[in-house]
């Protein structure tokens, strides 16, 4: 499963920003999947994962209430809007597929996935 996630930029404290985690040639609606944020200097950290029913979906305290995760299977694409970005908020992101459909309380562990994506930087600046 090759994917890649998009979306990233600059935008101000405050604003808004859609991340997309899409796939090419596969289909994502049997995968559950992560995204992984990682700043400068610091260990990657899971910040959500949403299964293939949307049923199971985990957010960190660092985003929970201003990001959320939504899928399209027949797009085969993974959302991540973000809203309220903070500086701290300043990363790069990447989409992680799990071997299976369900999201688990260890969903932050990265060991759980299979497949990653390449990142998208995401910068919170005024």
């Amino acid at each position: 499963v090759q994917l890649q996630a998009s979306g990233g930029g600059l935008v101000q404290p405050g604003g808004s920003l859609r991340l997309s985690c899409a796939t090419s040639g596969n289909t994502l609606d049997v995968y559950a999947i992560g995204w992984f944020r990682q700043a400068p200097g610091k260990e990657r950290e899971g910040i959500s994962c949403l299964s293939v029913s949307g049923g199971s979906t985990y957010y960190a305290d660092s985003v929970r209430g201003r990001f959320t995760a939504s899928r399209d299977n027949a797009k085969k694409t993974v959302y991540l809007q973000m809203n309220r970005l903070k500086p701290e908020d300043t990363a790069v992101y990447y989409c992680a597929a799990d071997g299976g459909s369900l999201c688990y309380s260890d969903y932050a562990s990265v060991e759980r996935y299979d497949y990653w994506g390449q990142g998208t930087l995401v910068t919170v600046s005024s």
